[in-house]
């Protein structure tokens, strides 16, 4: 995906995040985050906008921390939520393409990394919000879909900090029965390796345990927001639960 489209649909997720914590309530629980209530959603994902766009307007070229959460609540936390948004949607658009600034997961740009990942969390944190009304999720369209499993298993699971591991090396293949995608995802003591393919091209020699499904049914298992019976198991499905168990995504 381009940046331009990765920014536009940060926009809409941000605003569909606000309208459903609105409609559920800041008491609300949030069932896809134990323990969690819609207010401590907004708060969480507010200090991550603005932790976000400090790098792109300030060019921090070295981790910063966070700023913290705020005590607020109700239409006040609600109002400082879409602040934010609006602040790391604009500062993204203007932000000029050879920006430079620190990011944590390889990409072809600093612009290029803080989109897609501000899309991805603000997405899947979205579906945190909607979870809490207990009706339909908005979609997610494949080809966003397969980018946010890229992101996952290519970025965030590479890194030394993930914990899918594996004494026995395992390997679970991810098939997105909706496109051309499939991804090798070979697991052991060492940062997972993934590896995708496309129709047409050897996806990898066997598999301990398969999933398989449309693009978005992946991606929010794969993010633990959909259980596993939302896609299709094949194989071990001890495997699965490697994932699953030790996948939560931490910074």
């Amino acid at each position: 995906m381009q940046i331009a489209e990765h920014i536009a649909s940060l926009s809409e997720e941000g605003r569909l995040l606000a309208a459903a914590a609105e409609r559920a309530g800041s008491g609300a629980s949030v069932p896809t985050c134990p323990g969690w209530q819609i207010r401590h959603l907004l708060r969480h994902t507010g200090m991550v906008h603005r932790w976000a766009a400090a790098f792109i307007t300030e060019g921090h070229t070295t981790h910063r921390p966070d700023g913290g959460e705020p005590a607020l609540d109700g239409a006040e936390l609600l109002d400082w939520f879409r602040e934010g948004h609006r602040h790391l949607v604009g500062s993204l658009e203007e932000a000029p393409a050879d920006l430079d600034c620190w990011t944590f997961m390889p990409a072809p740009s600093p612009l290029a990394f803080w989109s897609r990942r501000q899309l991805n969390e603000t997405t899947v944190h979205r579906v945190d919000a909607e979870s809490a009304l207990g009706g339909p999720l908005s979609p997610v369209s494949a080809d966003r879909a397969v980018d946010g499993i890229d992101e996952l298993l290519t970025g965030f699971h590479a890194r030394p900090k993930s914990k899918v591991r594996s004494q026995k090396p395992r390997t679970l293949r991810v098939r997105a029965v909706d496109t051309e995608a499939t991804w090798t995802v070979r697991i052991s003591q060492d940062p997972l390796q993934a590896v995708r393919s496309e129709a047409g091209t050897q996806p990898g020699d066997g598999f301990d345990c398969e999933l398989s499904g449309t693009a978005e049914g992946l991606y929010l298992t794969l993010w633990n927001r959909l259980p596993l019976t939302a896609v299709t198991l094949r194989g071990d499905r001890s495997v699965a639960r490697i994932w699953t168990d030790n996948s939560a995504v931490t910074w």
